[in-house]
C-alpha cells in the first residue's frame, strides 16, 4: 500500500524535526491550507510542486510527485 502525499510529507517533517507551519512559512501559504493539501481536502498543485522541489533538494528524492 502506498502512502498518501500528506502522509509522506508529514513523516519527512518529522524526520526532520520541523513543523507543519515551518513548512508553510516557506511556502508563503497559511498553515490552515497547507493542512488542507495534506489531507486531501484541497488540490493546491502548485503548492505540491513546491512541495516536492523543497523535499528533493533536501535530499529526500523518495517523495513522490502526486
Amino acid at each position: 500500500m502506498e502512502m498518501s502525499f500528506g502522509k509522506q510529507v508529514k513523516t519527512w517533517l518529522i524526520l526532520n524535526d520541523m513543523q507543519q507551519k515551518e513548512l508553510a512559512k516557506m511556502l508563503n501559504i497559511s498553515n490552515a491550507y497547507l493542512s488542507d493539501i495534506l489531507l486531501d481536502k484541497r488540490q493546491g498543485k502548485k503548492v505540491r510542486e513546491k512541495i516536492v522541489k523543497i523535499v528533493n533538494e533536501r535530499g529526500a528524492s523518495w517523495l513522490a510527485d502526486c
